[in-house]
């Protein structure tokens, strides 16, 4: 079961407190307080009921999105516009736990390229529910994989690329650890800016590496999507930052080539199926997408930098992988 892990003087509290004035339908403000040596931080999100979600999403009649046991609807609340209401049914102690986690990690975190959480309910025994701003312009993976109108150009993939490098050094400076990045938790909003979600696997701790359990009798719960997860972490079950940075430079080959990280049909591997350009026995231009051959702003040598940072990131070696801080400056010095 997945827990947060409280490592030295860090801490977590959470208390519930009455709004002093009620908004958007009688619900109530859930207080987090996140401790730390020198801090006390404070976030404050709504706690919804209910039946105010119901009503607000009309009798939840609009899917937006789905994936492992939750479902996502469209929501329109008064003071925010439309809304994401991710559902988590069939809440198992197992799911719960993983649902509180997410929570605990969203309250603590601020940052343009990561979606903002703006309430949760928690009133049913059942179903666990979060509220998030609305990214309309749906995932990456949909824009990169299914069918669509738009295609992004080059300008707009190096924008996601350094957009969600600077996400992930948010990230790992707090010593939280994503452990699902991938294209599909990569939402897009109007302007086809980047905002990653899906906290649900996250890890949190001043190290940057969390061992796993002990004991071999305890199963050992996977986190990551296939054609995303670190050899390195199937191998030894360790779980570090360089997990992230390995996740991430898949990411970059999915922009460069438009192609899946992982071919469900062929059973293959992105990062295998492109090792011949990585290792530069063919020329990048046999790997870019199809769609960015007319593209103005395609430019062969930022091409060619941007899979040289994925190499870097994908290394066998999680010693040798840059930092996220590192990334976000070859990113800036070479687009």
């Amino acid at each position: 079961m997945f827990f947060l892990k409280f490592f030295g003087c860090f801490a977590i509290s959470d208390k519930v407190a009455d709004c002093a004035s009620e908004d958007g339908g009688g619900c109530c403000t859930s207080t987090t307080a996140v401790n730390t040596k020198d801090t006390c931080l404070v976030t404050c999100v709504k706690k919804f009921s209910w039946e105010e979600i119901r009503k607000r999403s009309r009798n939840f009649s609009k899917v937006i999105g789905s994936g492992g046991f939750s479902t996502v609807y469209l929501a329109r609340l008064p003071d925010s516009g439309l809304t994401a209401v991710k559902i988590q049914s069939a809440c198992t102690e197992r799911l719960a736990g993983i649902h509180d986690q997410e929570l605990r990690i969203l309250l603590r975190l601020k940052h343009q390229n990561i979606v903002k959480l703006l309430g949760h309910c928690d009133d049913r025994e059942e179903e666990r529910v979060l509220l998030f701003e609305y990214a309309s312009n749906g995932t990456l993976h949909d824009k990169l994989h299914v069918s669509s109108s738009v295609t992004l150009t080059w300008k707009v993939r190096k924008l996601i690329a350094l957009q969600l490098a600077e996400a992930l050094e948010y990230l790992h400076g707090m010593h939280i650890i994503h452990g699902d990045i991938k294209a599909s938790n990569i939402l897009l909003d109007e302007q086809l800016n980047c905002k990653l979600c899906d906290f649900g696997s996250a890890k949190l701790g001043f190290t940057s590496m969390v061992l796993p359990p002990s004991s071999t009798k305890m199963k050992r719960i996977i986190m990551g999507s296939q054609g995303y997860m670190d050899p390195h972490y199937l191998k030894t079950g360790l779980v570090s930052k360089k997990n992230d940075v390995y996740s991430y430079g898949v990411v970059l080959l999915e922009l460069v080539t438009g192609t899946e990280a992982f071919n469900l049909e062929k059973g293959e591997k992105l990062t295998d199926v492109i090792g011949p350009v990585v290792c530069g026995v063919l020329g990048v231009e046999e790997a870019v997408d199809p769609r960015l051959r007319y593209d103005e702003s395609l430019d062969l040598e930022e091409l060619r930098a941007m899979v040289t940072l994925a190499e870097m990131c994908i290394g066998s070696s999680p010693m040798v992988r840059p930092s996220a801080s590192e990334i976000v400056v070859s990113m800036k010095n070479n687009f």
